[in-house]
């Protein structure tokens, strides 16, 4: 963040203030903004050939998809300029496709283990001696219906936020992952309904898994 802002604003001045100050085949403004360039990449190597956290690999993503090429050389005071210097991305394209592996892998493992661990908290839920809770007057289990869904959009979108390439790829893949879900869901609310027959609330827990299938439809 502080190598960005202050390329950003030095480039700034030298559009400003110093290249009129030199001759136009000096190209003072591309020399400044290839050094700051190249330093900034070999930094953002550097980050991404070390040991990096999940967070730290999306933010690294952002900056390299988002931030630097949408933000900051979009500046509407640097990208005239910027856009006759033709820098390049900030890390090579191998490097850039193997973090983004690294982000696609951990995010579909994320939401896998999410929807798993709300599958057991619902199938604990069946076991209380509670009624479902309603929504709109209806029963309804806002913990599965909603927070599945949530879980699968929340992990496209911060993909998308990123790239809309890594936003596709991972759709496909969570598309994959709501199936396998569903099928384990059928079959725990087969096996409560098989073994669970004397249940005080069984009726309103039947009614409420069933209104959940247009939510996951």
């Amino acid at each position: 963040l502080h190598m960005g802002k202050t390329m950003k604003e030095d480039l700034t001045v030298v559009v400003k203030y110093i290249k009129q100050l030199y001759p136009p085949e000096f190209n003072v403004f591309s020399i400044y903004a290839e050094f700051y360039h190249n330093y900034f990449a070999s930094q953002a190597k550097k980050n991404a050939e070390s040991h990096l956290e999940d967070k730290d690999i999306y933010l690294l993503l952002s900056w390299v998809h988002n931030i630097y090429p949408k933000d900051m050389r979009k500046d509407h005071a640097l990208a005239k300029e910027l856009d006759k210097v033709k820098l390049g991305s900030l890390l090579p394209s191998s490097l850039s496709k193997e973090l983004e592996k690294k982000y696609l892998d951990s995010e579909e493992v994320t939401v896998k283990n999410s929807l798993s661990k709300c599958l057991d908290k619902e199938i604990q839920r069946w076991k209380e001696d509670k009624e479902p809770e309603k929504l709109n007057g209806h029963f309804q289990s806002e913990l599965l219906g909603i927070f599945v869904i949530q879980s699968i959009y929340s992990g496209q979108k911060r993909a998308q936020d990123i790239s809309r390439a890594l936003g596709e790829e991972l759709s496909q893949r969570l598309l994959k992952e709501l199936p396998a879900f569903l099928r384990s869901y059928r079959d725990a609310f087969e096996d409560f309904k098989e073994k669970s027959k004397k249940h005080g609330h069984y009726k309103p827990i039947l009614i409420a898994n069933i209104n959940n299938c247009w939510n996951f439809r």
